[in-house]
């Protein structure tokens, strides 16, 4: 591991705790000497990243600083290019495509130039998948839905043909491989479901928004599943 590759990961580390962590600690799963760690978390300092503590009492990284975008791993950056290109060619989002392609040419513009002919140059590539059968329309509607946590109005057809109309209070949205799925609480069965947005024959955005935060119903999304496959 280089240098700036292992300054990347005690940042990292440190990113990852809330509460102060003894330096041998860090020493140890970095694999270096207490001595060394001393240097690197000197160093970080001084390049403005707020670490605080000392010697025998611990350190913790404070809120505010950046992680300079010019640190990145080959598979970090691999990692990237590689989730970009899905998400451009894969994620049938238009305006999430776009997203992705200036996000990755900001990333791009402030690499060093070895870094920058490794994510040029990627190996990993994403194939051509079957087009999906849904109104693109849907996708950046839906997600500004649940980022405002607003309810939506759909016209639904079920996997018998039955249409319903469903006031929906939508929390997630799943990428699948041939299809994509909006996880929501539904106000019609009064428990979370699933909609298929090749099934969906209108979505209407209301004004209203719904009752409980969207972190919440994901929690009690999440925790009925794992309930379910508890008991399975």
């Amino acid at each position: 591991m280089s240098r700036a590759e292992r300054l990347l990961t005690l940042l990292e580390r440190l990113r990852l705790r809330r509460t102060p962590v003894q330096g041998a600690q860090l020493a140890q799963d970095l694999g270096i000497s207490l001595r060394t760690l001393y240097r690197d978390i000197a160093t970080l300092q001084q390049q403005g990243a707020r670490i605080e503590g000392e010697a025998g009492i611990g350190y913790v990284l404070r809120p505010g600083h950046s992680l300079p975008p010019l640190m990145f791993s080959v598979e970090e950056l691999e990692a990237l290019a590689l989730g970009t290109q899905w998400v451009i060619e894969r994620s049938g989002d238009p305006p999430l495509a776009e997203a992705a392609r200036h996000a990755l040419a900001k990333v791009r513009a402030v690499l060093p130039a070895a870094e920058r002919f490794e994510l040029d140059h990627n190996p990993l590539l994403v194939p051509d998948g079957q087009p999906l059968a849904f109104d693109p329309a849907l996708l950046p509607q839906i997600r500004r839905a649940i980022r405002a946590q607003r309810k939506l109005r759909l016209d639904y057809r079920d996997a018998q043909g039955q249409l319903s109309e469903r006031i929906v209070w939508p929390f997630a949205l799943g990428f699948f491989e041939q299809s994509r799925v909006l996880s929501a609480w539904c106000e019609l069965r009064t428990e979370c479901r699933h909609f298929r947005l090749d099934r969906m024959r209108a979505c209407e955005p209301l004004p209203e928004r719904y009752p409980r935060p969207r972190q919440q119903l994901m929690r009690e999304w999440l925790d009925g599943m794992q309930r379910t496959a508890d008991s399975s």
